[in-house]
């Protein structure tokens, strides 16, 4: 099993690149977000949890997130990997992640960050706010706050993989099928070193 973890600033396209290689390489795309409001649609006990906390005006705390996940990992035990799309969020919860993995017979593989310029996100999500009417893709303000808290929040894990040598940088500007193939490529050549039984379909 290959366990990757995709990571950039909002409006970098992590999201989509997860779905994609999801499609490619047949591995499950976990995106957190995702994961915890399908909990809450069906009303499980975790989210339940969820729903009054959020409901209440409260963050969504690291533990329950985590419970959430362990979940879903365990009720899909089979899978050829995993593309995580929102955790870890930040340094404090590294440890977290690598105790889960480790659980399951897994460490972390690969970590993709996905770099684009400051501008061209602006425009990026200025763009999806006009098509979707996301609160948080509303104005240059609001996205510019959005930046400094990732900035100052999640880019700091680069250093810590980076320490481990599983960190890699891709440029994420340009069609999604040229940056589908750059990602592609590096996990290509990591499985083909590493010779591990991923199936591709092309």
């Amino acid at each position: 099993m290959v366990n990757i973890i995709m990571f950039g600033p909002p409006g970098s396209g992590k999201g989509t690149q997860s779905k994609l290689l999801q499609d490619k390489f047949n591995i499950i795309h976990l995106s957190t977000g995702d994961v915890c409001r399908e909990e809450i649609k069906l009303a499980t006990p975790e989210g339940l949890e969820a729903k009054r906390l959020i409901d209440g005006g409260n963050f969504f705390p690291d533990k329950l997130a985590y419970r959430i996940v362990e979940k879903f990992l365990d009720s899909n035990n089979t899978a050829k990997g995993f593309v995580y799309d929102g955790m870890p969020r930040h340094e404090g919860q590294i440890e977290v992640f690598d105790e889960m993995l480790s659980k399951r017979n897994g460490v972390v593989d690969l970590v993709i960050e996905l770099k684009v310029e400051e501008e061209i996100l602006i425009q990026r999500l200025l763009k999806r706010g006009e098509s979707s009417g996301r609160p948080d893709d509303s104005g240059r303000e609001v996205i510019i706050k959005r930046l400094r808290i990732y900035d100052d929040v999640t880019a700091p894990i680069a250093k810590r993989y980076k320490e481990r040598g599983v960190y890699h940088s891709i440029d994420a500007i340009g069609s999604l099928n040229n940056v589908l193939d750059r990602i592609s490529l590096l996990l290509e050549e990591y499985l083909a070193v590493e010779m591990i039984p991923v199936e591709v379909q092309r």
